[in-house]
């Protein structure tokens, strides 16, 4: 077994400043967990970014290896759950936040962690998936749990070109909605029609609503990865009887609000967490991604694949707000 490996180390190199570079770590260095995977692929998430450049709220402790998602191979398992070879997918709980994460080519965790890489979707396509793609998968069956059907209207995604507001525009489109998506980047307004949008929308347009108690009706139901006053101009301008999957805090986390909404137009505010979800129902969201709800041309137009060495340029280009759709660390590059 080789005993070295290359990861992503995050140090605090000055007082509030933090530097990001690949080293050669030794497994030793690992947790004592005892669930060992080769990593083969991870992805590059907000969270990441924010970990990598020092937010205490997500890792407390640095020097530290960021990265919430990894699919790989099992190198070994103390707890018998899982046999050497078998592939395995990992998204969440504390990976890459005070867990050394899957931007590495090993990890050690948990056993109840992981679940097996679902059939249908290659190692690759999990990881243009991740934690967004569950995330997007978990919104949308919200909205579906909710009543919402393609006949009620437009459906709103905020934060358009990012990884759970581009996967969320596809998966929605696939169903059949009409989606209005929003993003402060028009330019990337192709990219958004490629990907399945009804319409594509400046952020900009949402602002005004922000000096009323409610707005006009535009939209049936929405899905929000950004949070902040944004979400609540969103409630205010859906229709009756509509609602909000809510699973993004990038604007912020704090929002002004009004009951008006909620009793005159019995709005619903649906939250989603993909994090310390049971993992049975993460499996049952992960096999309708790699089944019914398979969006696999889209995928391909989402991703763009970097190497490890890439990661920190990456990660600070989500940092600053500039992603677009889905960067997939290939530990073969």
């Amino acid at each position: 077994m080789e005993k070295t490996f290359r990861a992503i180390w995050v140090e605090e190199v000055a007082p509030g400043k933090y530097d990001q570079r690949i080293v050669n770590r030794n497994l030793r260095d690992l947790p004592d967990n005892p669930l060992l995977l080769a990593v083969s692929h991870s992805s590059l998430n907000f969270k990441d970014a924010l970990s990598a450049f020092g937010n205490r709220a997500i890792t407390d402790e640095y020097p530290h290896t960021p990265g919430i998602d990894a699919v790989g191979r099992v190198v070994e398992d103390r707890s018998g759950t899982y046999a050497p070879g078998d592939q395995l997918l990992v998204t969440g709980y504390d990976l890459g936040m005070n867990t050394p994460g899957g931007l590495a080519e090993r990890i050690a965790i948990p056993a109840g962690w992981a679940l097996p890489l679902p059939p249908g979707l290659t190692a690759r396509e999990s990881m243009i998936l991740g934690t967004a793609g569950l995330t997007a998968g978990l919104c949308v069956e919200k909205l579906l749990e909710a009543g919402a059907t393609p006949e009620d209207g437009e459906v709103l995604v905020t934060g358009a070109t990012g990884g759970v507001g581009s996967i969320a525009v596809a998966l929605l489109a696939k169903l059949g909605f009409r989606v209005a998506a929003v993003t402060g980047k028009l330019e990337s307004a192709e990219f958004l029609t490629a990907l399945g949008a009804w319409k594509v929308i400046d952020r900009e347009t949402l602002a005004p609503f922000a000096s009323k108690a409610m707005a006009k009706p535009l939209w049936a139901w929405a899905v929000d990865t950004v949070g902040g006053e944004t979400l609540f101009n969103v409630i205010k301008s859906l229709a009756y009887g509509g609602g909000v999957a809510a699973c993004g805090m990038a604007s912020g986390a704090q929002f002004q609000a009004n009951v008006f909404p909620f009793i005159l137009r019995g709005i619903s505010l649906l939250g989603v967490d993909s994090v310390e979800l049971p993992l049975a129902k993460k499996t049952a969201v992960w096999q309708k991604l790699a089944g019914d709800w398979y969006i696999g041309e889209q995928l391909q137009r989402i991703a763009e694949d970097i190497s490890l060495e890439q990661a920190p340029e990456f990660l600070a280009r989500l940092h600053r707000g500039h992603g677009i759709g889905r960067y997939v660390v290939d530990m073969a590059l």
